[in-house]
């Protein structure tokens, strides 16, 4: 594969593993404003399965060198904050 075609890849899986980032973060903002609470045995179902998907996306896209191992961890750490102060903005209504 040519350095041009490996580079669009990388960017192309980046942009599709921060956008699955940012729909878990709007699918658990929904689900805090509308549906269930952060104790709720429901919303911990989703947030799990959902987290878990995502890692399993990024060691997929790291193990084919779409991302290197680093970034990966970026992109989670960013959204497990993101998720921390959607919690605790919740839970300090």
């Amino acid at each position: 594969m040519d350095t041009k075609s490996q580079t669009s890849f990388q960017e192309k899986a980046l942009e599709l593993l921060v956008a699955d980032a940012d729909k878990i973060a709007r699918l658990i903002r929904v689900q805090m404003d509308h549906l269930t609470m952060p104790q709720c045995p429901l919303y911990e179902e989703v947030l799990d399965t959902q987290m878990f998907g995502l890692s399993r996306e990024i060691d997929f896209a790291v193990k084919l060198g779409l991302i290197d191992r680093e970034k990966g961890k970026e992109i989670l750490d960013s959204l497990e904050k993101e998720l921390s102060v959607l919690h605790d903005a919740y839970t300090d209504k």
